[in-house]
């Protein structure tokens, strides 16, 4: 296999006589569409307010938003936003906000916009210096989505040097999908920190084989297991799930 396992170190800031966590950003990616990234991000956010840090969130780029009297809004940036300890704009949160329910690149070309990671990864730049405990920064279908025929969406995290957390959709095909994307994150020199198995199926066929195979396969921790949640709220997926230490 290509996935190599990598050191993962607790980083202290000092101040005076106490030590405290290090303040820190994720990026959160999928092994594909609907693998439920915003559902595991909103319980991480959620874990950490429990754990008393301060958390803000970014989804540079969306696609699926509604026209509303606020202008395009999407579900998954407002769950953030509602998720989130600081108080930050809409626009903050979600700065590309694109109607169609399409890949990203395909409604930039549809709109004659164009963005680059660069731009995308400035937006992150400047929720980061929010200075929160927690950043999460949520990525757009899996790892490899382009928004041009140049760039993939993959180099907004290469550029900002920060660690991954992939959320595996618990389906047929998850293992191939898992293993694949986590190869790629390593092949990119980026640090996956762990991953989350998520029931998005609620009647997977060998739920229990399947995740101990990725158990086994995935060189990451397991930060949690969600199940399949018919109303899921950030409070109940938090129940499942524990912060990586980065």
């Amino acid at each position: 296999m290509l996935i190599h396992k990598v050191a993962v170190n607790l980083v202290p800031e000092i101040y005076g006589n106490e030590v405290t966590p290090m303040k820190q950003t994720l990026f959160i990616t999928g092994t594909d569409t609907d693998a439920g990234k915003t559902v595991v991000s909103c319980g991480l956010l959620a874990r950490a307010k429990l754990d008393g840090l301060t958390t803000a969130a970014v989804k540079p780029i969306a696609s699926g938003c509604e026209q509303t009297a606020d202008g395009l809004r999407n579900s998954d940036a407002l769950a953030l936003q509602q998720s989130i300890t600081m108080e930050l704009p809409y626009n903050q949160i979600n700065p590309i906000a694109l109607e169609p329910a399409i890949a990203p690149h395909i409604g930039l070309q549809e709109t004659q916009r164009r963005v680059t990671t660069d731009q995308l990864a400035g937006y992150c730049r400047g929720v980061m210096m929010k200075g929160a405990d927690l950043t999460l920064i949520e990525g757009a279908g899996g790892w490899r989505v382009p928004l041009s025929p140049r760039e993939m969406y993959s180099s907004v995290p290469k550029k900002l040097n920060i660690p991954v957390v992939l959320i595996v959709g618990m389906k047929l095909g998850c293992i191939n999908h898992a293993v694949l994307t986590l190869e790629a994150i390593f092949k990119d020199g980026l640090k996956p920190v762990g991953w989350v198995a998520n029931r998005a199926e609620p009647e997977m066929s060998r739920f229990d084989e399947n995740l101990t195979t990725l158990k086994g396969l995935l060189p990451v921790p397991c930060l949690g297991v969600v199940p399949h949640l018919t109303n899921p709220s950030p409070e109940n997926v938090a129940e499942h799930l524990t912060l990586p230490k980065v």
